[in-house]
């Protein structure tokens, strides 16, 4: 009884307990992390290997190179595609809450980058073999987690969110244009030139601004040509102003914001992006040091 009870002691237990967050909390300073020396190199490592894989993805789709090579791109395949499994379980050890890390954005493409070689034991019949291998090109979603190292991006991403509106009404604007344009081209060019309804000449008009110009639907009239020139040369105009409401919100992020490139991810809730001397999460309010 003395045994029993001396190894079902609370101090045994808090020990494990402790023992476990340890751990935990050790496996999430590496994955999640990157500004500590083994958290760089993880994902140094983690880089190489989304390159590698998407390199293999890119070989195997060469026919003769895949007919000579063939048993080496599978093998090569097996093998990433468990290392990232094993990554993917890991991630998920190593926070509180599992699900908001699967449901995120990073997570779903975790795994979707991982499962379309596992899905090919599953899905049998040769009828099928496009679609799994359309499946596997999905593991080229692997380099967009490379956005995470990047604190750039999220400047980027921020000034690309708070110009949204202004977007929006410019296109708004465009399409009221692309409308008009397309109607009179419509009246002046008739079906004899290919403009056989408004949304023919709407498509004219949008194929013409943004200086694509299919060749397609060419004006025939000497007023639809004068038409056409105004048209071409509003869409170098059109083109520039998307690209200066972004700048200019671009710009006032180095102006008015700071942007924290702190890496460190909350391993409650796994958000990151803190503030340099943050101790707490700005979402939960979660101990960041804490596993």
């Amino acid at each position: 009884m003395r045994l029993r009870s001396k190894f079902n002691s609370p101090n045994i237990m808090e020990d494990d307990k402790d023992a476990v967050n340890d751990w935990k909390s050790r496996l999430h300073e590496i994955i999640y992390e990157a500004d500590t020396p083994v958290g760089k190199w993880f994902d140094i490592v983690l880089c190489i290997l989304i390159l590698f894989s998407i390199a293999l993805v890119l070989l195997e789709s060469i026919a003769s190179f895949d007919q000579k090579y063939h048993e080496f791109l599978y093998i090569s395949e097996w093998i990433v595609t468990v290392l990232f499994s094993i990554e993917f379980i890991c991630r998920c050890l190593s926070v509180k809450k599992p699900h908001k890390y699967v449901f995120s954005f990073y997570g779903i493409i975790d795994l979707l980058s991982t499962i379309p070689l596992y899905l090919s034991f599953i899905i049998p019949g040769s009828s099928v073999l496009i679609v799994i291998r359309a499946m596997r090109l999905l593991r080229i979603f692997r380099i967009l987690k490379m956005v995470k190292f990047i604190g750039e991006a999220r400047k980027l991403r921020k000034a690309l969110l708070d110009s949204r509106t202004k977007i929006a009404v410019f296109i708004f604007a465009i399409l009221v244009i692309s409308v008009i344009i397309g109607a009179v081209m419509y009246l002046v060019e008739g079906e004899e030139a290919g403009f056989t309804s408004i949304p023919k000449g709407i498509y004219w008009t949008i194929v013409t601004m943004t200086t694509v110009g299919f060749g397609d639907m060419v004006p025939l009239t000497p007023l639809g040509q004068f038409i056409s020139a105004i048209v071409m040369v509003m869409g170098y105009g059109i083109i520039a102003v998307p690209t200066g409401i972004v700048s200019a919100e671009f710009s006032k992020q180095f102006k008015f914001n700071k942007i924290h490139t702190n890496t460190q991810a909350c391993p409650n809730c796994n958000a990151n992006y803190h503030n340099d001397n943050a101790k707490y999460c700005y979402n939960c309010g979660n101990l960041l040091n804490e596993a």
